[in-house]
């Protein structure tokens, strides 16, 4: 029988995810990526070297879904909030991106893929000044920034909502992160 190399990389990448995600780098165990994948932990150090290459890849794997799926659509200020509402939505369904940046933050110091995330966030600065004209590329930048990061937090920083409001009202936080939103792009671009 052959030896599917793709579909055991992906359960391998798989696996990480959660491991990492729910762990941390430091926390993370290659045994157990190693078993939830179903795969001995050679094929860990066979395809990817190692745990820090693992953890790598696990991260720009999660960070190729995330702001490329997600167009800005339209213009004006509605805009810039209609996208913090579906990044946050892929956010809240897709929680290990905003839990693995969190511990790559942490644990390791460095981005992971420097050049490549500067890149896809610098199309994604371009889309809201598109979006949004008259906006120079600081301001952008800084409300591509803002949405992120709030988007982030409420999927990895769940308790910090429980103590401030009690509750993890979901709806109420996906609407105050778009109305911030839409309120930085109007003060960004001047609009009343």
């Amino acid at each position: 029988m052959a030896w599917d190399t793709e579909a055991t990389r992906e359960r391998l990448l798989d696996a990480a995810i959660r491991e990492f995600s729910e762990r941390g780098f430091s926390g993370a165990r290659i045994d157990q990526i190693s078993k939830t994948s179903g795969t001995n932990r050679e094929r860990i150090y066979f395809y990817f070297g190692g745990k820090v290459q693992l953890f790598e890849a696990a991260l720009s794997r999660q960070l190729a879904t995330s702001l490329e799926g997600l167009p800005v659509l339209g213009s004006g200020p509605e805009a810039a909030a209609d996208f913090a509402g579906r990044y946050f939505d892929f956010s809240v369904t897709q929680p290990a991106l905003a839990r693995l940046t969190f511990w790559e933050g942490l644990e390791r110091g460095t981005p992971v893929d420097a050049e490549r995330r500067a890149l896809r966030a610098a199309g994604k600065v371009n889309e809201l000044r598109q979006a949004l004209p008259g906006v120079d590329q600081q301001a952008a930048e800084e409300l591509l920034l803002t949405i992120v990061t709030l988007c982030h937090a409420w999927a990895s920083s769940p308790n910090v909502s429980a103590v401030i409001a009690g509750t993890q009202d979901t709806a109420r936080r996906r609407a105050s992160i778009m109305r911030t939103a839409e309120l930085l792009a109007r003060d960004a671009g001047n609009i009343a």
